[in-house]
């Protein structure tokens, strides 16, 4: 039987116009972490670590994602030239289960010493190091959605990895790969930002971005349309909860000319908010009144817009939207 060695995608957008780094305040918790060795013997250390300064799994799972965050990197080398697939044989199930342990455990102490790795390593050390202090959690396989080319595409692709953790009752949502940082194209090389949104992500966001293989999340079916349809949204989106009310889709069609009201939250009139043209100048949003705990607004399609439009709050990137002009 063939084992593949996963090699997940791990793309965020690439113009720096678009980027949505910002900065974060770390929690207590983080703060804790950032104390800690950069390395340490083995995994079980760690958690023996983890385990001594914190008492409650909440606290424990978030030190686990942050240590990880803060200090694995993301191997962009090893995500444009994956390793052959590997293989091996076995003759009963229990056979073939733990030539599979045997092939994780491989990964995760691999990514534990050198420090990098794709989101499988990432996830893989996740999941064993909160098996360590009592938590459970579960590698979840499917799509990501990070690009603008990604608004309206026709078909999900497994192209990535993440956790679920059961954290006092309750599954979390983990993808402690998007929180270790971004790969930036302007200088041509991974930067590590440690940003906490993707520790225990409200799902309405998360899935805005992730897709699972299975097509449900604990029983319930997801919508791969609006998945595949759905506007692009950030970091930034998320940590200020600014959901896009209206419109619904992420793909605009429109008569040339023509209005489109849009409604997103917790935005308000005084704040920068603009969206840039096709020649990426700041267009600044003035027709706007207060709608819904956020903000109402217009905004012509015309020729000044090209095939995409994002909106800004301050430099951060906000929403994305493909358009289609009539």
């Amino acid at each position: 039987m063939k084992i593949r060695q996963f090699v997940f995608a791990f793309i965020f957008l690439n113009i720096i116009f678009l980027h949505t780094s910002y900065s974060q305040k770390y929690s207590a918790v983080d703060n804790i972490v950032l104390k800690y060795p950069k390395s340490f013997d083995n995994p079980e250390a760690l958690a023996e670590k983890i385990e001594k300064d914190f008492n409650s799994d909440y606290d424990k799972a978030r030190a686990i994602y942050s240590w990880i965050a803060f200090n694995i990197k993301y191997d962009f080398d090893s995500f444009l030239n994956p390793t052959k697939t590997q293989s091996f044989s076995y003759r009963t199930e229990a056979e073939k289960q733990k030539k599979i342990q045997e092939f994780n455990n491989n990964s995760l102490q691999k990514t534990f010493k050198s420090k990098k790795a794709v989101c499988e390593g990432f996830t893989l050390l996740f999941q064993h190091l909160t098996a360590l202090v009592g938590i459970k959690s579960e590698i979840i396989r499917g799509d990501s959605k990070t690009r603008l080319v990604d608004i309206g595409r026709k078909n999900t692709n497994s192209n990535h990895a993440w956790n679920i953790s059961l954290i006092d009752g309750k599954w979390r949502l983990i993808d402690v790969t998007w929180g270790q940082g971004y790969y930036d194209n302007n200088k041509g090389r991974m930067v590590m930002n440690f940003d906490p949104v993707y520790f225990d992500t409200e799902p309405d966001y998360f899935f805005a971005k992730h897709f699972p293989d299975s097509g449900s999340f604990l029983g319930h079916k997801l919508n791969k349309d609006e998945f595949l349809n759905g506007p692009l949204i950030y970091n930034k989106t998320i940590a200020g909860d600014h959901k896009i009310i209206a419109p619904e889709s992420g793909i605009i069609e429109v008569n040339k000319g023509a209005k489109i009201t849009f409604v997103i939250k917790k935005i308000s009139k005084t704040d920068p908010f603009y969206y840039l043209n096709k020649k990426n100048q700041p267009v600044r949003i003035v027709n706007s009144k207060p709608k819904r705990s956020g903000l109402e607004f217009e905004v012509v399609f015309d020729n000044t817009i090209g095939d995409y439009i994002t909106f800004f709050l301050d430099t951060n990137s906000i929403a994305s939207f493909k358009v289609i002009l009539k």
